[in-house]
């Protein structure tokens, strides 16, 4: 255990070099670091429902180097609710959410069985230059999601027009429709795994036209203007984001966003069980500023960076071991459920 804290210590502060251990015991010594590492403190604050979900994965995206005035690296969220169809909606069924122990590329498994096919195809091909991976696209990329989404938001508005030459896309690429957005996301499109962004649980204003831009007609004849709601939200999209909300903060959700966390900021992200999870994008997904200046030539280096901002990239990884599951609350004695104030020796040995 004391071997893999100082890889996870190393891994979050290369540039620190470790001279010497103090003159005490090991794990004492190892546990009172693992106590005061913001991180663990962070996660041990959101075991003990003393922080939101949302509030949770916004500082998780803020630590992996995910940033609201960055596109190319806009703080990432869950899909959360996979019923978008139904007049009204049960946050208590389970039936109601999305498996978020599966990345978006392995809800359908029709859809998987192709991107698994794509990649054991790369494998076999052996090619040095290029390793194998079973998704092109990526769930948060500048154009192909941020700009997607708030398109109707301003700067975002502007900043759409200029990446298109000065005018919008073609009006049946926008986005017009929750409940289309997700089956083409989950389901039906093998270009598109989109996750989404934290807009859709703070934010109703992205979802209407009220600058009444001229987004064009899409092909059955329909003007493009403000997006399609389920029809649980009875057309309202402050009551779309209030359900959205709630659904993450729900039972459900907070009993199944670990598996969601370990996917993309944790041990699942790459390698070997990246693989095992249907979890792998494309190897220049997983550079980060640091990787992009180590290339010495320039016109690769260059490339590499307009990958990383038309396609988009991982979050910096930040656990290495399986996440820990929110703390019970025992409604009897208003406690939790194997809580203890000086729980530093369970975290560490849990680790």
């Amino acid at each position: 255990a004391a071997r893999e804290v100082v890889y996870a210590i190393k891994e979050r502060a290369s540039h620190v070099k470790i001279k010497y251990w103090p003159a005490q015991n090991i794990t004492s010594f190892l546990t009172s670091l693992v106590k005061y590492d913001p991180l663990e403190k962070l996660t041990r604050q959101w075991r003990k429902h003393r922080i939101s979900n949302y509030d949770y994965l916004m500082k998780l995206n803020s630590i992996a180097g995910r940033s609201r005035h960055d596109l190319s690296r806009y703080p990432v969220m869950p899909w959360v609710l996979s019923n978008y169809t139904s007049r009204e909606i049960d946050l208590n069924d389970v039936k109601n959410y999305r498996d978020l122990s599966k990345p978006m590329g392995a809800l359908c498994s029709e859809r998987l069985e192709r991107f698994r096919a794509k990649y054991k195809a790369l494998k076999k091909d052996n090619d040095p230059n290029i390793p194998p991976f079973m998704y092109g696209s990526h769930y948060s990329s500048k154009g192909g999601v941020v700009l997607h989404f708030l398109i109707r938001l301003r700067p975002f508005t502007g900043l759409h027009r200029k990446l298109q030459g000065g005018k919008f896309d073609v009006a049946d690429r926008l986005f017009d429709s929750i409940p289309r957005a997700w089956d083409i996301s989950s389901k039906e499109s093998l270009s598109e795994v989109k996750e989404l962004t934290f807009e859709f649980y703070s934010n109703p204003d992205f979802l209407t036209n009220k600058h009444n831009f001229e987004l064009g007609t899409n092909f059955d004849g329909k003007i493009v203007s403000d997006v399609e709601l389920p029809p649980w939200a009875d057309g309202s999209p402050e009551k779309f984001v209030r359900i959205m909300r709630e659904a993450l903060e729900s039972d459900v959700c907070s009993a199944m966003l670990p598996s969601w966390i370990d996917l993309v900021f944790g041990f699942k992200q790459r390698g070997k069980e990246a693989v095992r999870s249907d979890n792998l994008f494309h190897y220049l997904s997983y550079y980060g500023p640091e990787d992009v200046k180590q290339i010495k030539d320039v016109d690769a280096r260059e490339l590499v960076k307009l990958h990383l901002d038309d396609f988009g990239n991982c979050p910096a990884q930040i656990f290495y071991k399986q996440h820990k599951k929110k703390k019970k609350i025992d409604l009897a004695n208003t406690s939790l459920h194997g809580e203890d104030d000086e729980e530093e020796d369970e975290d560490f040995e849990e680790m």
